[in-house]
């Protein structure tokens, strides 16, 4: 079972994983459903994260930068995740559905 410094490190691990993917896609690609995909993930690690850090306020949606910044914004909205999740011990719940979703994208 991953949960407590070992899953969120494998939360940041993945995070730049995709970050990186995305980074490198072509244009053509992101265009065909890859940069739509990633901002989706951004989009959901980030009011997942705000949901943790300022519980009761709703979530601001991340805007749409651009298919060409997906990669940078996944990469910020899912460290701020893991940053939330390290100030919040016993969240491991919250820990394996992030890392399942940051994994999911293609």
């Amino acid at each position: 079972m991953l949960g407590g410094m070992d899953g969120i490190s494998a939360l940041d691990d993945a995070v730049d994983a995709l970050a990186d993917r995305l980074r490198r896609l072509p244009e053509s690609t992101l265009r065909a459903g890859a940069g739509a995909a990633g901002l989706r993930c951004a989009r959901e690690l980030a009011r997942r994260a705000q949901l943790l850090e300022r519980p009761g306020r709703e979530p601001a949606v991340m805007p749409d930068a651009g298919m060409f910044a997906v990669g940078d914004q996944v990469a910020v909205a899912g460290h701020d995740l893991a940053d939330a999740l390290r100030a919040m011990p016993g969240a491991d719940a919250e820990l394996r559905e992030a890392l399942a979703l940051v994994r999911s994208v293609r």
